[in-house]
């Protein structure tokens, strides 16, 4: 690999929500939500540094008409129970904001070849009357003590909504074991700009702790990186396991010229070492529809620790 990574500057361009996963024989996959919001793409390489110019496979493609016909949005792609899923989200034509997570399931272990079978919307547990009633995206999902678990962000209440982050426990690739129980709402003016929100987790662990890292505010320069960390041994269906940090991890830093980071993912390098994957801009001001301005991209971040916590910081390197 003669390519260096360069960090904390575009990796991938326009390509927003991403995410990273490595495979038993150490390929790494690359997805993430395109500018059309139509299709779930993968890439495949042997390094990160490869990834950007990996060729780009179609996977799936949005419906016509009906439900997941618009605003696919935020892949992910997990071995979870033994075989590839993808977790995202969509709308419909007739309805943009009727927004709720929908499930892949891959047939072989090559999930470039596939093929890819829709399992259709998230199914909650039997007794759950909320989950996926309203507005809900953004799933990730992790495993713990044996356990898998299931995050999502959903929205709740009347008039302007409230976007939550909720965990439960999953019985199999598509279907929850428990009711839900919420992690966090946006208690914080940093959580508040624009829209009140809470979305966008992924977890990483480390030295028996569980860090689960969100996104808030909306997402312009606000747009930012919160964080909760529970003990691996605790019970992760209790919120009392979670300490929420008082300030964003991740922020907008002007001098840098990094504006909105958030969505992120994690991984390792071919090294070992921690890596942060997120979305950010590098224009202060959107032109347009924000929903719809391309130009938030990929970027990598290397990890420091301390005995604690992990460090997130644009001055980070390697």
């Amino acid at each position: 690999m003669d390519k260096k990574l360069e960090f904390n500057k575009v990796w991938i361009p326009q390509r927003a929500d991403p995410f990273v996963t490595r495979d038993e024989k150490g390929n790494y996959y690359f997805t993430a939500s395109i500018p059309s919001y139509d299709k779930i793409v993968l890439r495949r390489a042997p390094s990160l540094a490869e990834l950007p110019e990996a060729e780009e496979h179609v996977l799936w493609t949005a419906h016509e008409s009906g439900p997941q016909s618009l605003h696919i949005w935020a892949p992910e792609l997990h071995k979870v129970f033994g075989k590839w899923y993808i977790y995202y989200s969509g709308g419909m034509k007739t309805q943009p904001w009727h927004i709720r997570p929908y499930v892949l399931e891959c047939q072989s272990d090559d999930p470039i070849a596939g093929p890819w079978v829709e399992k259709g919307k998230m199914r909650a547990a039997k007794d759950d009357k909320f989950s996926f009633r309203a507005f809900s995206l953004d799933a990730t999902v992790f495993q713990c003590n044996g356990s898998w678990y299931y995050v999502w962000a959903e929205k709740v209440g009347v008039g302007k909504q409230v976007s939550n982050l909720y965990i439960a426990r999953m019985k199999n690739g598509y279907t929850l074991d428990t009711v839900q129980v919420m992690l966090t709402t946006p208690d914080y003016d940093w959580e508040r700009h624009g829209f009140w929100v809470n979305e966008g987790p992924a977890v990483i662990k480390r030295n028996g702790k569980v860090y689960l890292t969100y996104s808030a505010s909306d997402t312009g320069v606000n747009y930012c990186m919160g964080m909760l960390t529970a003990d691996e041994d605790a019970d992760l269906l209790d919120p009392l396991s979670w300490k929420k940090e008082r300030w964003p991890v991740l922020r907008t830093d002007l001098e840098k010229g990094v504006y909105g980071p958030g969505h992120n993912s994690f991984t390792k390098d071919e090294n070992g070492n921690d890596i942060l994957v997120f979305h950010a801009r590098t224009e202060p001001e959107i032109e347009g529809n924000p929903l719809y301005n391309p130009n938030r991209h990929a970027m990598l971040q290397p990890i420091d620790w301390n005995d604690e916590k992990p460090i997130f910081s644009f001055d980070n390197e390697l």
